[in-house]
């Protein structure tokens, strides 16, 4: 009986024990924790499924936010793929949504932003502006949100505001310079109390100070003060301004004022107005010339795209801030030949 005691308070006995039960609990643990693992890769997959088929519901959000821990960021990620489908009710439902469950001050700042800026995208301006007015009242130095709410008071025509906050970005140190001579310069345009003349010395103390704005000035001119334009034809880079002055009527034209311009007598020549010079330096304008010159029945034109010196984003219509980074009066104009058709001769604006 004392041997059988003996043997069993043998240590070496006790360390087996320990040993097993060790790797016991560890393989029950390891095995739960595949279990699991498994059962969260299936529901992860019926998820992936419907997103796959666009049936993610806006509860399915917050469901993968709260239940399965999935990073914020990534449930940001999945959102925006309907702002890419252009589907913006339902990224702002997934926003709304998310917006009910998020309680770190920070992620529903951003939340804010995300729903302002696809309010906006969406065409809800009024809705857009509300949102980043609420986003100031607690973070008035959020940059972002001064600028996504000076964009959206240029779009609701509000234009002295928007030159208003354009002050309090430059206390924040961002560069708003031209922003702020472009407001300056709308404000001008759109003031119905002045008159065309007054209008145009306004604008031309602007003008000659800052180029930047010369298509502005040149399109506000084309309609309501031609005269003006052709005096000062030496003002403007008219290479920049091709889209423009290619679409003008010829009776609109006063050619003995551009007698002296180069670039315009070739542009015209290539046009067909007139005929005074052979050859040019630019490309496409040498062979409309030549061919005008040769053989009028091939029929060609001019077209024109315009590309952002900023983001490098080409679009087919000129305006006055980048549809894609929102940098304003960004965009030049290029030009190629193509296939002739019948134009109206209205101006480009």
């Amino acid at each position: 009986m004392d041997n059988l005691v003996l043997q069993y308070r043998d240590p070496l006995l006790g360390v087996i024990l320990v040993v097993f039960l060790v790797f016991f609990i560890s393989f029950i643990t390891y095995s739960y924790s595949l279990y699991k693992e498994k059962t969260a890769r299936k529901e992860y997959r019926k998820l992936s499924l419907r997103f796959e088929l666009g049936k993610l519901k806006e509860t399915d959000y917050v469901n993968l936010y709260k239940t399965y821990n999935l990073p914020f960021d990534s449930i940001l990620l999945l959102a925006s793929t309907f702002l890419h489908k252009g589907d913006y009710n339902k990224a702002i439902s997934v926003y709304l949504s998310l917006l009910e469950v998020v309680q770190d001050r920070v992620k529903k700042e951003e939340l804010l932003e995300l729903l302002g800026n696809t309010y906006f995208k969406g065409g809800f301006l009024q809705r857009s502006k509300d949102i980043f007015l609420k986003i100031l009242k607690f973070s008035p130095r959020n940059k972002n949100a001064l600028k996504s709410l000076m964009i959206v008071c240029e779009k609701l025509k509000d234009y002295k505001k928007a030159k208003e906050i354009t002050e309090a970005l430059y206390e924040l140190n961002v560069d708003v310079k031209v922003d702020k001579i472009y407001f300056e310069t709308l404000l001008i345009l759109n003031d119905s109390v002045l008159s065309n003349e007054k209008r145009t010395q306004l604008l031309y103390e602007i003008f000659k100070e800052n180029i930047i704005i010369q298509r502005i000035f040149a399109t506000f001119l084309i309609q309501f003060n031609k005269e003006f334009l052709f005096n000062h034809l030496d003002m403007f880079d008219c290479k920049k301004l091709i889209d423009i002055l290619w679409y003008q009527r010829k009776e609109d034209i006063d050619f003995e004022k551009i007698r002296n311009n180069q670039f315009l007598n070739e542009l015209y020549s290539a046009k067909g107005y007139i005929n005074s010079v052979n050859s040019s330096s630019d490309f496409d304008l040498n062979i409309l010339i030549l061919i005008n010159n040769h053989n009028k029945e091939i029929k060609t034109n001019l077209n024109f795209e315009f590309i952002c010196n900023s983001c490098k984003h080409s679009i087919p219509f000129f305006e006055s801030r980048c549809p894609n980074c929102h940098t304003v009066l960004s965009l030049e104009v290029k030009h190629h030949i193509t296939k002739g058709f019948e134009l109206s001769n209205n101006s480009l604006q």
